[in-house]
């Protein structure tokens, strides 16, 4: 019945220490052996993600930055991008500047920050990538950006999220990747766009897809998907909203879910 699974990696596929059990790296490569697209659907940078697509064997294109980018994992073919406007950048960033909140940008994957902090030290480490230093994020904003993600505490974060819906309404897509991380892409630029884009280009009807998250940027993948699953871990309101609700990252949920709807096993 299902013929392709999109899988968040934070808190969903990698467990809390960052990697993928033994055990879920089996199921999935079983289900790709059986004709199962598998891809991940990550806010995470398109660099970011390859090393883990790379270790389940992946070889078709990967969501990443949330939806606003599709790309081959070789990195050779870009099937979808959505940028940010120059406009909504420069608003954003001078908002960061005069609240002092961290903010930090994405451009032809590659990361930037105004300033050398803490921050944004703390976030490269935790991704595995690289960064570079850019005082003028005006300038860069110039050709647009594929994501600004701000990095503060979560009641300043509630505080700016509610002042970013009122300006830009329809003109931004504004979520939480974590309770500290609150990004900002093209209002196309969300899971559950980019993983119908991508299962239309595959002759893969919704109905045929499972999408797999744990947090508030994975509710338009869950309820695209013919089957939304939340982790054990997510939200209560995310718990809400899916189809089924499967054990939590630390305990393989990724892989009950494939051994129950598409191995047909009973763990």
């Amino acid at each position: 019945m299902y013929r392709m699974i999109a899988i968040d990696l934070d808190d969903t596929l990698l467990t809390d220490d960052l990697t993928i059990t033994p055990g879920t790296i089996k199921a999935i490569r079983q289900a790709m052996d059986a004709g199962v697209v598998v891809t991940v659907a990550t806010g995470r940078m398109f660099p970011s993600a390859v090393p883990f697509a790379s270790q389940l064997g992946i070889n078709v294109p990967l969501i990443t930055y949330q939806g606003a980018l599709i790309k081959d994992i070789e990195g050779k073919e870009t099937l979808y991008e959505r940028l940010v406007s120059p406009e909504i950048s420069r608003r954003l960033i001078e908002l960061a500047r005069r609240k002092n909140i961290h903010l930090q940008v994405y451009q032809d994957d590659t990361l930037y920050s105004a300033v050398d902090n803490d921050k944004i030290q703390e976030y490269a480490k935790f991704a595995g990538v690289p960064y570079k230093i850019e005082p003028d994020l005006e300038k860069l904003s110039e050709r647009g950006f594929i994501k600004l993600l701000h990095f503060e505490d979560p009641e300043v974060l509630d505080v700016l999220a509610e002042e970013l819906a009122q300006e830009f309404k329809e003109e931004a897509h504004i979520t939480k990747s974590k309770s500290y991380f609150l990004e900002v892409m093209h209002p196309e630029a969300n899971k559950g766009k980019a993983v119908l884009f991508l299962a239309e280009r595959l002759g893969i009807e919704p109905a045929e897809i499972i999408g797999i998250g744990d947090s508030y940027n994975d509710l338009d993948l869950l309820e695209a998907a013919g089957l939304g699953v939340a982790m054990g871990n997510a939200p209560d309101a995310i718990k809400e909203r899916a189809d089924y609700v499967t054990l939590s990252n630390n305990e393989e949920g990724v892989r009950h879910v494939i051994e129950k709807f598409i191995l047909n096993k009973n763990r």
